[in-house]
């Protein structure tokens, strides 16, 4: 509720309210669905997926490697999938290791069923080399908080200044990655769509932060089309803005 008191100041109690309730729904479904994910058939699942991927097919035709870039979205977990059906190179995705082994094992066999290659976020840096010398998609959720708020760009989300993780933007100009922001969202009940659209294909001809800004752009514009299809149970504005610290990091 103080996510969302932050991010629509000008709705009721009641909007907001109506909103988490919406959110819940939704999140318990994610839950369910991805239960059913450790199981389901490629047949069962492509039918509850609608998926242009022409864009993803003509990037890498021109043997491009790629950034897929999105927030939070439900189910996230479908989008996983998708790729690994769709995508024709190496579809890599980074992923958080659990304190609990057991179910950190389920995950991980979960989301690498179909041929996801998942690399640890504690280990991307020395195991990311074995598959770059080679056209690759790469799968990044960049909503997350940065781990070191100096390190990180600072831009206007929902009129407040936020943490934005560098990563991303500086990955895709390093390796000269496309960069496609990818929205997921729910056509009915346990059916989904996936949205696709290309930000650039020549990342170093970009000013610093510009990826990092349109990406969060894309992000609240979408929020704010179906408030309760974001995943507003993290605490999203988890470190406040200090002008004297970070006032060189802002991006406008």
């Amino acid at each position: 509720m103080n996510n969302l008191s932050i991010a629509f100041p000008n709705k009721t109690e009641q909007e907001k309210i109506r909103i988490a309730k919406d959110f819940y729904h939704r999140f318990v479904d994610t839950f369910i669905e991805t239960i059913k994910l450790i199981s389901i058939s490629k047949k069962a699942f492509l039918r509850r997926v609608e998926f242009d991927g022409v864009l993803l097919e003509e990037l890498s035709s021109k043997q491009q490697s790629i950034q897929l870039h999105s927030g939070h979205f439900f189910n996230y977990e479908f989008m996983n999938f998708a790729a690994a059906f769709y995508l024709k190179n190496n579809w890599l995705g980074i992923y958080a290791s659990m304190s609990n082994k057991a179910f950190d094992k389920i995950m991980f066999d979960m989301r690498s069923r179909f041929g996801t290659i998942l690399i640890s976020n504690n280990e991307f840096r020395s195991k990311f080399h074995q598959y770059s010398n080679k056209p690759y998609t790469l799968g990044l959720a960049a909503d997350q908080n940065p781990h070191n708020p100096h390190n990180a760009y600072w831009v206007d989300f929902f009129g407040k200044k936020t943490a934005f993780v560098k990563g991303p933007e500086k990955g895709s100009k390093n390796q000269n990655t496309a960069v496609v922001m990818v929205y997921i969202n729910s056509i009915k009940r346990g059916y989904y769509k996936l949205e696709t659209t290309l930000l650039t294909t020549t990342p170093n001809e970009t000013p610093d932060g510009f990826i990092t800004k349109s990406l969060v752009n894309f992000i609240e514009e979408k929020i704010k089309q179906n408030p309760s299809n974001y995943l507003w149970t993290h605490k999203r504005w988890k470190h406040e803005y200090d002008a004297e610290k970070f006032g060189s990091l802002v991006i406008d």
